[in-house]
C-alpha cells in the first residue's frame, strides 16, 4: 500500500490501534518469555538441588 504521510501510515486506515497494539503486545511477550523461562529454570534447578540434599 502507499501512504501519503507518516500519520496515515501509523493510522493504517483507522485500524492502526489494533495493528500497532498487536505488534507491541507481541514484542513485549517476546521479551518477557525468555526472562520468565530463565527464572522458572533457575527455580527448578534450586528445587532439584534441595530434593537431592534432603535424600
Amino acid at each position: 500500500m502507499n501512504w501519503g504521510s507518516a500519520s496515515a501510515f501509523f493510522e493504517m486506515g483507522g485500524y492502526g490501534l489494533y495493528v500497532w497494539g498487536s505488534y507491541i503486545a507481541c514484542a513485549v511477550l517476546m521479551v518477557l518469555e525468555p526472562i520468565l523461562a530463565a527464572r522458572r529454570h533457575a527455580r527448578a534447578r534450586l528445587d532439584a538441588a534441595r530434593m537431592t540434599e534432603e535424600s
